[in-house]
């Protein structure tokens, strides 16, 4: 292969050789890249600007909105990677699932699933019932240069934690008692979702995403063994059916410092850690053959620079002894994190690791 090929399927050479994708692939980097999650949005007066009048989900469909609010961490942080700007019910809105984002609630489902009638709502997801997004990638990847765009959709089990609890949750009851108490059903739910999560995955990456991280937010609700028997059969259902394209692929999940070594049984390359494990720990329970990707405190960005720096430098510390290591929150920017403190951090973290 000469300097200017790249493997078929590949992004551009720039692109490819970007620290972002590098450090996924457990490769030499010229600094540790940075992104964060919920970079697009929130904390950035712009994307208040330009969001304003707009619902999310609308917001979502439009793409030069969303183009725009996924350039903007970009062009004002320096990040090395974007992330696709939508939400985890995209893909269940589009096949016609009957939901809302209300605000200050989060998503809110019309008719839960609780019968295997109901799962008659989960149609397979085609590629034009997202021709949107297809679009908007176009308009990134010519924007963004060599800078690597993530897509991302929401894991299986999170997203049925949604649907069967009707809305957001802090016991997963129903959702648990289903899995428990009708494993059968859970177990045609959840890959029904691994079908729909994966063909939303595949339209992003054909469309131009250079990685795809999959979130399974709530997956910290599990028992290991609940885990490995109800939830990683179909994680792994998603990162099967993407595994062809060759793009690194990462699985992250909130409160998952028991599960790490079963979400890289999944399939990522990649494996999120929140902030309640250091990565040196990480390491150990993930096992070889897997980057890592954290995990500092996002409330530790209100704490002041000194602090910022402080406790970054702990980070960076901690991960000196991986193969590959993405700088990360240890979960989403929250909405009032001061942007200039993101800045900041991107530029520290550079600047320290600079090789």
């Amino acid at each position: 292969m000469s300097a200017n090929e790249t493997p078929a399927g590949q992004p551009p050479t720039a692109t490819y050789d970007s620290a972002f994708l590098k450090a996924c692939r457990r490769e030499p980097v010229p600094h540790t890249p940075v992104w964060f999650m919920r970079q697009a949005g929130r904390s950035l007066p712009e994307y208040h600007k330009v969001r304003e009048g707009i619902a999310m989900l609308d917001s979502c469909t439009r793409p030069e909105l969303v183009a725009e609010i996924t350039l903007q961490p970009v062009r004002r942080h320096d990040v090395d990677a974007a992330i696709y700007f939508s939400d985890i019910v995209v893909p269940l809105k589009a096949i016609g699932v009957d939901l809302d984002i209300k605000p200050g609630v989060g998503p809110v489902v019309a008719q839960p699933i609780r019968t295997r009638a109901d799962l008659a709502q989960l149609r397979a997801l085609e590629p034009e019932d997202v021709s949107y997004v297809t679009e908007a990638i176009g308009l990134l990847t010519r924007e963004l240069g060599p800078t690597p765009l993530i897509g991302f959709a929401g894991a299986p089990f999170t997203l049925a934690s949604y649907l069967v609890e009707g809305g957001p949750s802090r016991t997963y009851e129903n959702a648990k008692a289903m899995m428990y108490g009708d494993p059968e059903l859970w177990a045609d739910l959840l890959d029904r979702l691994a079908d729909i999560t994966a063909a939303f995955l595949k339209v992003q990456i054909e469309a131009g995403a250079s990685a795809v991280q999959l979130f399974d937010s709530w997956a910290g609700a599990l028992a290991p063994l609940d885990y490995r028997r109800s939830v990683l059969p179909a994680s792994a259902k998603v990162f099967d059916a993407v595994a062809g394209y060759g793009v690194p692929r990462i699985h992250f999940g909130v409160g998952t410092g028991e599960l790490l070594g079963l979400m890289g049984e999944a399939g990522a390359d990649v494996v999120g850690v929140d902030w309640r494990v250091p990565l040196d720990e990480a390491v150990r329970r993930v096992g070889p053959g897997k980057a890592l990707q954290g995990n500092l405190d996002p409330t530790v960005l209100f704490a002041g620079p000194r602090v910022v720096e402080t406790k970054a430098r702990e980070v960076l510390d901690s991960a000196a002894g991986l193969e590959g290591h993405v700088f990360n929150l240890g979960h989403g920017v929250m909405p009032s994190t001061d942007p200039d403190s993101l800045t900041r951090l991107v530029e520290y973290v550079h600047t320290q690791t600079a090789r």
